[in-house]
């Protein structure tokens, strides 16, 4: 097996093509030979100028040494084993021979020449055999989004009978400018997945290492799922706990990547059920009952509001629950049909998913970062994050000491059911101060009076206006925190977003859209109404005609008459 790496030095470059070697920490003056569990792995050098040099790695595969320990009781001890493509096809021996030969090149390391590490370099990629059923497009599908350009040509059965078609296995040339540790990242993970096969056991370390190794291109492919399967050998545990890893690192909703398993169990997921709301039926029912009986809230808040997502989410719910909450702004979404909708046009969650990986955390990891700030500086020790959804703002606050107790509240059980796995992998001394339960946040609650701060990040624009205050009520009236802190998208900002309509909202679900100055509007009268003075900031980076994508306020409650304000550190 054959894998060749052409480096040509780019026009006016002071430095040499054959620099390659110092990347690759291989001298291009002699062969070197490496010993691997299944055969061993050459690196010499076809050609090593000033303008260009290639590496080529070769790979004499043993196949005894693959079967080398396996059972015979195993299925897959057969003749295969010792007769297949493995001498002679990219496959998962590939990736393992770059991650042992060229290790420190596959991250980056240069020691002689670190700035050429950093540096994207005119590479050419080249195999002879890959196996790929698919054919061309699933090669294309797959490494084009990346910056490569594709020369995929299939290889016929036999030369001399060509009326028998072409083989599954293509020729590949990858073209680019890349830096070579991405460009070794590439392969070691896509060469598995377009085989679609692992010489060795999987195990839980297998996610690490497409985590790894995908890190600052993975999250952003538009096959990433497909990716992480074929990689994981559909391993259906791992790619479940794969595809919920990463919807995390993009604060995506890991239903919509298919992580997340569509029967619970209800016992042990850490999710307090409440005599007021012990399942969603008896919420529906609560919070139509106590709504009723409170004639302030009655009138605006009659009818229903359907929720999106799942099947839980998609109920109709009595007196207007509030959605599910922390949706990512740009997060795909489903219909209560089981339709999928779009969250946003693909261009937009395309644009902003580009933005994040070029200069620095995605919107989400800021947003949360903000509201953590913002919490420490009201000096609050408990804390309701209300419409916690599955439990990103949770997991942040639950590692900061700071935070003595913190109640996560949401109308939807599957959201919670999320949000209580993802909390079981916190330290015992971390999940002891955390609590998950179901609510609306549209009617009162006794329960949730006497907290420090309330967090409502990203919820308040999936309220229909007429049940704004309903909402107002139950959070600034009844529970009246010590502090409020608010998060909303700017929809000043939408034009920024290449593709997005003028008059399109970032998310399907999403009943309006403020910009600056209407978000003061309301604030300024919320404060004024419940005693709370009001800060704002802006969440993002800020654009100086129409400021940041996301808009933050900071509510401190007035102490008495005077007009002091409570809880500022």
């Amino acid at each position: 097996m054959l894998l060749t790496i052409s480096c040509t030095r780019p026009e006016g470059a002071d430095w040499p093509a054959s620099d390659l070697g110092y990347l690759l920490h291989k001298n291009p003056s002699r062969m070197q030979t490496f010993e691997q569990s299944y055969g061993i792995a050459h690196v010499l050098y076809p050609e090593a100028g000033d303008d260009r040099c290639t590496a080529a790695l070769l790979l004499e595969i043993d196949p005894v040494r693959l079967v080398r320990g396996k059972s015979k009781s195993t299925l897959e001890f057969s003749l295969g084993q010792y007769v297949n493509d493995r001498p002679y096809a990219a496959s998962s021996l590939v990736s393992v021979a770059i991650s042992t030969v060229f290790g420190t090149a596959l991250h980056g390391r240069c020691k002689q020449r670190p700035e050429l590490a950093e540096t994207a370099l005119p590479l050419r990629i080249e195999l002879p055999a890959v196996p790929c059923k698919g054919g061309a497009e699933y090669a294309e599908r797959v490494f084009a989004p990346l910056g490569w350009t594709v020369v995929a040509t299939a290889l016929p059965l036999d030369p001399a009978f060509p009326d028998w078609g072409d083989s599954h296995y293509l020729r590949l040339e990858l073209t680019g400018t890349q830096r070579l540790s991405d460009a070794l990242s590439h392969l070691y993970v896509l060469l598995p997945v377009l085989d679609g096969s692992k010489h060795y056991w999987l195990d839980t370390a297998e996610i690490d290492k497409l985590l790894r190794f995908g890190e600052g291109w993975l999250t952003t492919h538009p096959d990433r799922e497909w990716i992480t399967r074929r990689y994981l050998t559909r391993r259906h545990t791992l790619v479940r706990a794969a595809l919920a890893r990463l919807a995390e690192l993009d604060d995506a909703d890991p239903e919509e990547l298919g992580a997340i398993e569509h029967d619970f169990d209800d016992e042990g997921t850490g999710v307090e059920s409440t005599s007021s709301a012990p399942s969603l039926g008896d919420e529906v029912s609560s919070a139509a009952t106590e709504l009723t009986a409170t004639s302030s809230l009655a009138g605006e808040n009659s009818g229903a509001a359907r929720l999106p997502g799942s099947a839980s989410r998609a109920a109709t719910i009595g007196a207007g629950a509030v959605i599910s909450a922390h949706a990512a702004d740009l997060g795909p979404a489903s219909g209560g049909t089981g339709d999928p909708v779009p969250a946003t046009d693909p261009r937009v969650e395309a644009s902003c998913s580009a933005e994040a990986g070029e200069r620095g955390p995605s919107l989400a990891v800021l947003r949360r970062a903000a509201v953590h700030r913002a919490l420490l500086s009201t000096g609050a020790s408990r804390v309701l994050d209300l419409g916690c959804g599955q439990g990103a703002l949770l997991l942040e606050l639950v590692a900061d000491r700071a935070f003595t107790e913190i109640v996560g509240i949401d109308v939807s059980m599957r959201e919670l059911k999320i949000a209580a796995r993802r909390l079981r992998r916190v330290r015992e001394w971390q999940s002891r101060r955390v609590t998950v339960r179901q609510g609306a946040l549209t009617y009162t609650d006794a329960s949730l009076q006497g907290y420090d701060a309330a967090v409502l990040m990203e919820v308040i624009e999936h309220v229909d206006a007429p049940r704004l205050k309903a909402l107002e009520q139950a959070v600034f009236g009844a529970a009246a925190p010590g502090a409020v802190v608010v998060t909303t998208p700017n929809s000043e900002y939408n034009v920024r977003y290449e593709g997005l309509a003028a008059d399109a909202f970032r998310h399907s679900d999403h009943r309006f859209e403020w910009s600056r100055a209407e978000f003061a509007d309301w604030a300024h009268r919320v404060g004024a109404t419940y005693g709370y003075a009001v800060r704002f900031e802006p969440i993002g980076p800020e654009d100086a005609e129409v400021g940041a994508s996301t808009q933050m306020a900071v509510f401190t409650e007035r102490d008495g008459k005077n007009g002091d304000e409570k809880g500022v550190a």
